[in-house]
């Protein structure tokens, strides 16, 4: 089959092309794109330069036999208006475009983000709400396009939907894009090895895994016949405990408010790129539960929550990236001549 991968150049994006460029099944890949990349993945993949929010994709879904949406801009959190445009009505112009081409298959990247409030101490299921985090653009957006996916499958019930909702991705070819998303020009990438202390914060329990482990349960979705919701996380699910090991850090007891104040602080300085917002819906998601992914998906995933973790960070401090722009290194520069966290 043919298949299109919508925001195809960005951590994930590329381990997908990599997993499907294996996949006898597949044929052709078309990666798009808003810039066109140097990289490429192997000799079924070629190129579409194209802006989800404004530009007609029709014509480049036409006879294929999947498309997966993964585009997604997380900055500029303080211009809410720019992300909603490209994440919300991109998704809309995407899920449009797949029901006009008559494309079989829609694979969607949505997120533990698009998950409502829950609990730390045991595991939710695909049927926890979707509401999202109110005070974080991104929750919010996550959530609303669940929305949109549902009115989509009721309208097009002859489409295959499936949503992914996985915990943090990591892998150490997208360390510099994640520190200019998340941390900014002032994080030390190279002293991320080892950092003295790690905050101990009530709530901070979170779920993560390599982005080859995501891609490959994007390829089985799509070689598969399964619908509906996944979560997507490895084990094992990361404390502040765990974080201090690590990092090889000592713990510091914080409260969530001390640590939302010094967020804001810091993204009101335009010192970092991540809102307060963000920090709360992150202390505030619920611990997932991947039985569905394992047994109506067979997904495995390769690597450990915490070896993803560990190779972000070794990338951090080697400033690893790949040829593509959002994951090439560099452009401290830029980001500061722009405005932290201001250039989505």
């Amino acid at each position: 089959m043919k298949v299109i991968v919508v925001g195809a150049t960005g951590n994930v994006g590329t381990s997908v092309l990599q997993a499907l460029e294996a996949e006898p099944l597949v044929t052709s890949i078309v990666g798009v794109a808003r810039r066109r990349p140097r990289w490429s993945p192997g000799p079924k993949t070629t190129w579409h330069a194209a802006d989800v929010a404004d530009d007609d994709l029709t014509a480049v879904f036409e006879g294929a036999g999947a498309v997966v949406h993964l585009a997604w801009l997380f900055q500029p959190t303080r211009d809410p208006a720019i992300t909603w445009r490209a994440n919300v009505l991109g998704s809309m112009a995407v899920f449009r475009s797949v029901a006009q081409a008559r494309v079989p298959v829609l694979v969607h990247a949505s997120s533990v983000g698009a998950y409502s409030p829950g609990p730390k101490d045991r595991r939710v299921d695909e049927s926890w709400p979707t509401h999202g985090w109110p005070r974080a653009a991104y929750g919010r957006e996550k959530a609303y396009v669940e929305r949109v996916l549902d009115v989509f499958e009721r309208d097009h019930p002859d489409t295959r939907v499936v949503r992914m909702r996985p915990a943090f991705i990591f892998k150490r070819e997208a360390a510099s894009e994640q520190r200019r998303l998340f941390g900014g020009p002032f994080l030390p990438g190279k002293m991320m090895r080892r950092v003295p202390l790690i905050p101990d914060i009530p709530g901070l329990r979170v779920q993560a895994l390599h982005a080859s482990d995501a891609a490959e349960a994007y390829r089985l979705a799509i070689v598969s016949d399964v619908s509906g919701a996944f979560n997507l996380a490895a084990e094992p699910v990361l404390g502040p405990a765990e974080l201090a090991e690590l990092f090889g850090a000592r713990l510091v007891p914080l409260s969530p408010w001390l640590a939302r104040s010094a967020v804001a602080a810091g993204w009101h300085a335009r010192l970092i790129p991540s809102s307060p917002g963000l920090l709360e819906m992150a202390l505030n998601l619920p611990i997932l539960d991947t039985t569905r992914a394992r047994t109506e998906l067979g997904w495995q995933p390769q690597y450990g929550a915490a070896q993803a973790m560990r190779e972000m960070l070794d990338g951090l401090a080697g400033g690893a990236g790949m040829d593509t722009p959002p994951l090439a290194p560099g452009h401290l520069k830029e980001e500061f001549t722009t405005g932290v966290g201001a250039k989505p």
